[in-house]
């Protein structure tokens, strides 16, 4: 039994939960059940009386139709947040879900939460503040490319160096492994709103129509690419003439939205450039045999594998299933945090 039986008591009977708190969508993993929720970071709020209203799905489904005394935010911006009780306020919702779907009432969870490894010290101070707000025993903060790599299965301990490719909504977090530390890293924050904010802005240029967040990421996820298609497909948007100020229609082309997104991709692909420069040569044999692994949403554009295949001269692949990779990550230093302490932030560091 551990020296302390209140901790060891609470640690046998209390939840553990491993927090993947995107810009775009957050994750939850809970020990023993797998991944939970997989929701929008999305909170609807009363303008009048600052109350939080809906979160998650039914609060992306309002984007652009609240009424009048009602505002739909996404509080985390560029993978940290930005609006700090509305964040406490979507974590206190998520982590209240996972207990109603236990049996019988547990203490206060043990939670891991993923956060930008390009985060401020002032960034992170928030994420811990936030998730013990929300009802958290103890907080742990982990680097997302970290959790992303251990949520991919990558040999994460051994000598061999090994590259994770972190693309979500916020961030694109790019680190080289090797024995169960960061040997090069890069914090991105183009990612997948910004070819979101790319394709709005080319639409509202090329044909003068105003398109909404929602309408630019149904359009990236269906007809984008980073590399030319063997068929290339056509879409129908939505908007607003700003001519006219009537609604009208358009039929654009993957060729259209490949042009309009192809800076963010270039920004991408040169930082990942910049990263492999900086690898010791033997690591980057050994990322020859080992290649570069995709994780986050942002990893399954189109085309984009044989664009940095090209682009990189290795080899590519997705991790299976890459959207839950963090979650799941975060999930597995819980079950064993001493294998994995130099995975876990300092608490002494978030505090200075």
């Amino acid at each position: 039994m551990a020296a302390n039986p209140i901790s060891w008591l609470l640690g046998l009977f209390s939840l553990d939960i491993g927090i993947d708190l995107g810009t775009a969508n957050t994750l939850v993993n809970v020990r023993g059940k797998g991944i939970v929720i997989n929701e929008p970071s999305w909170v609807v709020v009363n303008k009048r009386t600052k109350e939080t209203e809906y979160v998650g799905a039914t609060a992306k489904e309002m984007v652009g139709r609240t009424p009048i005394n009602y505002i739909a935010i996404r509080p985390l911006r560029d993978g940290v947040i930005s609006e700090f009780e509305i964040t406490r306020a979507m974590l206190e919702y998520f982590i209240g879900k996972v207990h109603q779907q236990t049996i019988v009432p547990l203490p206060q969870p043990r939670v891991a939460v993923g956060i930008p490894s390009g985060a401020t010290q002032v960034e992170r101070h928030a994420v811990y503040d936030a998730a013990m707000a929300a009802g958290a025993r103890e907080v742990m903060l982990i680097e997302e490319p970290r959790a992303a790599a251990l949520g991919a299965g990558l040999p994460v301990k051994e000598v061999k160096g090994t590259m994770i490719v972190d693309i979500g909504g916020g961030t694109t977090e790019v680190a080289v492994i090797s024995m169960g530390d960061v040997a090069v890293s890069r914090s991105l924050r183009v990612a997948g709103d910004e070819l979101d904010v790319d394709i709005v802005q080319y639409i509202r240029n090329k044909y003068n129509l105003l398109i909404g967040e929602r309408m630019a990421e149904q359009t990236k996820i269906t007809i984008g690419s980073a590399y030319p298609l063997q068929s290339e497909q056509t879409m129908t948007v939505r908007g607003r003439n700003l001519v006219t100020g009537l609604p009208a229609t358009i039929e654009v082309s993957s060729v259209e939205i490949r042009e309009a997104i192809s800076a963010s991709i270039q920004v991408i692909v040169d930082t990942l450039k910049d990263a492999l420069d900086e690898v010791p040569p033997e690591l980057i044999s050994d990322l020859l045999d080992t290649g570069i692994c995709l994780a986050g949403g942002g990893s399954q554009l189109l085309g984009l594998v044989p664009r940095l295949r090209e682009e990189l001269n290795l080899r590519v692949w997705i991790a299976d299933d890459p959207l839950t990779c963090v979650a799941r990550g975060a999930g597995m230093v819980l079950e064993d945090p001493n294998a994995y302490r130099k995975f876990i932030v300092n608490l002494d560091n978030v505090h200075s």
